[in-house]
């Protein structure tokens, strides 16, 4: 079995509403999808959501760099991922979310191929994952609202999004603690908006509220400040910008930087070495998070299995999909039932259709 074509395409999908972390505020996705078919009629899909910001990548550029990798892939079997991914390495420097967008698409060939849901093909090693809800920076009022409306619709853990002023998210946090009650798991994303004075005061007047965790509290190169303040608070210290690929990983974990690590798909450059980032830390006794940027249902399915496969992923944050207006998926897909996603129980990622409006024609096609 042989690649014969790629199809890449430009979506925009609108959020519900503006959602904001401390860099920035944003009001739409634009992601890049990917179609792999095969000479023997398989088609795989993945997804790219870059992040100027996190990857240093516009759409503009995956397409790009999908220009310069797609050609390479033509008559390449597909079953052959690591293969794949040293072939796109080799090709193009970095760019991890328009690699991520090719090796999705060809783990869910492979999962086709094999007839198996992706998930089982990985480990296996459970069938659902609890995910949180991640609550956008707004005044703390409103957000204790948004804490009590998620709780309503059955989420059990929180993302709470900060780093802006210290005071303020202080006074946020304790408005939804009071809003959700005592049971309600409390994560904090600071975004790398404090600096690390700031962080260790926060998380030490944070104590009190029974947060779960603090994520990347500052900058994503700052890495004996996150050690710095990981000997100082009482509160998990989890690294997310700071940790792109198995050698980050390893670097941060080597300094005792961190408690615990966010894994992206669209940092990692896909499933393939997000697995690795996986291992190196459980190797470590370091437990993970998987995470997201701003993907689509396509993206989070891929995640779902991810995380349901591996043991050492023991958190998620996968709710990007829950956020965005513009559905993509109409059929298949990872199901949300209260606070749990489930992988689908079909071949592959099991993303059976897509919005064909919102697809609209292929931006370049290679054979």
């Amino acid at each position: 079995m042989n690649i014969q074509q790629i199809e890449t395409y430009a979506v925009k999908l609108r959020y519900h509403e503006p959602f904001r972390i401390a860099p920035a505020t944003s009001f739409e996705s634009n992601n890049i999808i990917v179609k792999i078919t095969t000479d023997s009629g398989i088609i795989g899909v993945g997804e790219s959501s870059p992040s100027e910001r996190v990857t240093h990548e516009t759409p503009q550029t995956v397409i790009g760099t999908l220009d310069k990798i797609a050609p390479h892939l033509i008559g390449m079997n597909p079953l052959r991922i690591e293969q794949i991914v040293e072939e796109m390495d080799q090709t193009v420097a970095e760019n991890p979310s328009a690699k991520a967008a090719i090796d999705m698409a060809l783990h869910d060939t492979m999962g086709k191929t094999a007839e198996t849901p992706l998930f089982k093909l990985l480990g296996g090693f459970r069938e659902a994952v609890v995910t949180d809800l991640t609550l956008s920076i707004k005044k703390p009022e409103e957000m204790a609202k948004d804490a009590a409306r998620a709780v309503s619709r059955g989420f059990e853990a929180l993302k709470v999004k900060v780093g802006v002023d210290p005071e303020e998210d202080l006074e946020r946090v304790r408005r939804i603690r009071e809003a959700v009650g005592p049971d309600i798991a409390i994560r904090i994303d600071a975004n790398q908006g404090w600096t690390v004075c700031q962080a260790i005061e926060v998380l030490k007047r944070l104590e009190r509220f029974d947060i779960e965790l603090a994520e990347q509290p500052v900058t994503a190169d700052d890495i004996k400040g996150l050690a710095k303040i990981r000997k100082n608070s009482s509160i998990p210290v989890m690294a997310d910008e700071s940790v792109h690929s198995p050698e980050d990983a390893s670097s941060l974990i080597r300094q005792d930087a961190v408690d615990l690590i966010n894994i992206k798909l669209m940092k990692s450059g896909g499933i393939l070495k997000a697995r690795k980032i996986a291992a190196v830390a459980e190797a470590a006794r370091v437990p993970c998070m998987i995470g997201c940027m701003g993907e689509s249902a396509v993206g989070i399915t891929a995640g779902v299995h991810l995380a349901a496969a591996i043991k050492n992923i023991q958190y998620a944050d996968l709710d990007s999909d829950i956020l965005i207006r513009d559905k993509l998926v109409l059929e298949g897909g990872a199901r949300l039932e209260a606070s749990r996603r489930i992988p689908p129980e079909k071949p592959g990622l099991g993303v059976t259709k897509l919005d064909g409006k919102l697809l609209g024609k292929p931006v370049k096609t290679y054979r």
